[in-house]
């Protein structure tokens, strides 16, 4: 089969696209034909986790497709089914940090930018059926990374002022989304005129330039909650904008993981600071039937042929993206 595999050189200069070995589904695995992949930030972070010295890996944690095979004791699933993938391993109920062991798909094992992949079993779920398979393809990692930073971390609820600095992300469209759709008010920043009009147009109810004092653009307007995908370079504007006793969560570092916080103001700011990551295959259902109860779709910035993948990871790392990037995969 055909995929993008990394091997020999760390980053990008690694990537290859080319035929590798198909292997059969084991016991408790499903093969999946895959029609459309994801690409996601974590992408590129995979390119220096995995090391020259180690065995050629096919990199990809999102897809959707068509189930293939299905291995032994596999039971409630065949061959035709369409489904999408959930890309965490191992972590089956909601808790307060992910269990010992969980890993997700793309890393250590093979990913999705394939022709086919081979998941275990309870990873493939029924695709939603309003969703297209490029919006199926590019959905699940960073719409529940979304979802849990909301929902069980910053227990979002009606009427909440919500603030998403940096909204070209796929997981700060998808954090609009689900905020709106829940009933909060939402406000967003960006360097890009262009991502803050589209931002609006998703119903962003304020849409900030980063680059100007967001105290003053907010006219003084505290926020209940703050959703930190950004990192270093915006936190301490972020952590500046909420209300005594308000809720700031963070994932994300890919401007800087190092920061200074004064720790007076932070303490008779009564805030709470919380820490979150992807989620569990519990939340997982959770978000998927929020998508369907709201009808939801992802954002998507551009879809490429899986043999154009240094195209799509330029596009990624330099930011330039609004929502998802996708590959349709032949």
């Amino acid at each position: 089969m055909k995929a993008v595999v990394h091997a020999d050189k760390s980053g990008m200069a690694g990537l290859t696209y080319r035929e590798f070995e198909e292997r059969s589904p084991q016991a408790g695995e499903v093969s999946i034909r895959l029609k459309t992949a994801g690409l996601n930030h974590r992408d590129l972070f995979v390119l220096t986790r995995h090391k020259p010295s180690d065995l050629p890996l096919i990199v990809g944690s999102d897809g959707a497709g068509v189930i293939e095979a299905i291995g032994e004791g596999v039971t409630g699933m065949k061959p035709g089914d369409e489904v999408i993938i959930n890309p965490g391993l191992g972590w089956q109920t909601n808790s307060d940090a992910p269990p010992a062991g969980f890993e997700i798909v793309g890393l250590p094992d093979h990913g999705t930018f394939a022709e086919k992949v081979i998941v275990p079993a309870e990873n493939a779920v029924p695709k939603p059926a309003h969703l297209t398979w490029e919006e199926a393809g590019v959905l699940s990692l960073a719409a529940l990374t979304a979802y849990r930073a909301l929902f069980t971390r910053g227990k979002i609820e009606k009427g909440m002022k919500v603030l998403i600095p940096g909204i070209g992300s796929g997981v700060a469209t998808f954090l609009l989304q689900f905020a709106k759709a829940a009933g909060a008010v939402v406000y967003v920043t960006s360097r890009s005129q262009e991502k803050a009009q589209k931002a609006l147009e998703l119903g962003a109810d304020q849409a900030l330039d980063s680059n100007e004092d967001w105290e003053r653009a907010l006219d003084g307007e505290k926020m209940d909650l703050v959703i930190e995908c950004v990192g270093a370079a915006t936190f301490n504007q972020s952590l500046a904008q909420l209300r005594p006793g308000g809720t700031i969560v963070t994932f994300g570092a890919s401007a800087g993981d190092d920061v200074n916080i004064n720790l007076r103001t932070f303490f008779y700011g009564q805030f709470n600071l919380l820490g979150s990551t992807m989620g569990s295959a519990e939340e997982y259902k959770e978000m998927l039937k929020f998508v369907e109860c709201h009808q939801l779709k992802p954002v998507i910035d551009t879809v490429y042929p899986l043999s154009e993948f240094h195209q799509a990871f330029k596009r990624l790392e330099e930011a330039e993206q609004l929502g998802k990037i996708g590959f349709s995969i032949s």
